[in-house]
C-alpha cells in the first residue's frame, strides 16, 4: 500500500478505538490483495469520514448503527458492533431502547431476532470478563 492517507489515518485511528486493537489487527492480518481495496474502502469512509465525524458521540454511533444492522439483518455485524460497545460507552439498556426502536420501525421479528444476537454477545462478553 502507498502511504496512507489522512481520512485512512484518521480512520485506522477511529476503527482501533471503536472495535479494539485485536479485531483490527485480525482484520488486516486477513487482508488478501482481493480483499484489500475493501479494507481501504471501509477504513475511509466507514470510520475515516462517518465514525470519525465530532457533531455526536461513539455512543451514539454505536446506538445508530446497531438499530440499522439489526433492521438489515446483519447478524454479525450486530454482535460485532455489542461487542464494541465496550469502547464506545454505549450501555446494554442504550442498546435495548435501540432495538426497541428497531421493533417499531423496522419490526417486531428483526428486533426479536437482534435481541437474541445481543444477548448471546453481552453473555459472552461478561464470561470474558470473568475469566479474565
Amino acid at each position: 500500500m502507498a502511504d496512507p492517507s489522512p481520512r485512512f489515518t484518521q480512520g485506522m485511528e477511529t476503527r482501533r478505538k471503536v472495535l479494539g486493537e485485536t479485531h483490527v489487527d485480525a482484520a488486516i492480518a486477513s487482508t488478501t490483495p482481493f480483499t484489500a481495496d475493501f479494507q481501504t474502502l471501509i477504513t475511509e469512509t466507514a470510520w475515516g469520514s462517518v465514525w470519525s465525524r465530532k457533531n455526536i458521540s461513539l455512543r451514539e454511533r454505536s446506538m445508530i448503527t446497531i438499530a440499522l444492522l439489526a433492521a438489515l439483518g446483519h447478524d454479525d455485524e450486530v454482535a460485532m458492533h455489542v461487542r464494541s460497545t465496550r469502547n464506545t460507552g454505549a450501555s446494554m439498556d442504550d442498546i435495548k431502547e435501540a432495538l426497541l426502536h428497531v421493533a417499531i420501525y423496522a419490526g417486531v421479528p428483526a428486533a426479536n431476532h437482534a435481541f437474541k444476537i445481543a444477548a448471546q454477545t453481552y453473555a459472552i462478553m461478561n464470561e470474558e470478563e470473568t475469566n479474565a
